[in-house]
């Protein structure tokens, strides 16, 4: 069982129910156990307020995923997921990154969706190896969506 809360802090114009549908086919292709996941459409001074702040980073950027790595006394009640993490993305910059790249801006955020949930299932994108591995399951995710965007290469 999968639970994915998609909330925006905007008024844009995207249909929040095909991201939650967008992070499910990303989990389920995944195989990951249960789990639990927030995803927030922001502005980029958030996004840049939370790289500054997380990252050391004072910069807007498009995604960043905040995996739940609290390692505590607290368990998770029985038959309920694990809070897996948060998801933030920058709607003005996947608007622009859209633009740049020849697509909708609903791909784009569909392909941010994708990367920052195979962020909180452990992929990275720092050495090359792990970004070709990476950007293989996202294409591999969005194709199954049907999804068509414009990968740099």
């Amino acid at each position: 069982m999968y639970w994915v809360d998609v909330q925006t802090e905007g008024e844009w114009p995207l249909d929040l129910e095909v991201l939650r549908q967008t992070a499910l086919a990303t989990l389920t292709h995944q195989g990951a156990p249960d789990v639990e996941v927030a995803i927030v459409i922001t502005d980029d001074e958030s996004l840049q307020e939370l790289n500054r702040r997380f990252r050391g980073i004072d910069a807007p950027t498009d995604v960043l995923a905040f995996p739940d790595d609290t390692r505590g006394p607290f368990v998770s009640a029985p038959g309920l997921p694990r809070y897996l993490g948060d998801i933030a993305i920058s709607y003005p910059r996947a608007a622009e990154q859209a633009a740049e790249a020849g697509h909708t801006v609903q791909a784009e955020l569909q392909l941010l969706v994708v990367h920052g949930v195979l962020h909180l299932l452990g992929y990275d994108d720092q050495e090359e190896s792990e970004r070709a591995r990476m950007w293989a399951a996202q294409e591999a995710i969005l194709r199954a969506l049907g999804v068509s965007v414009h990968l740099p290469e």
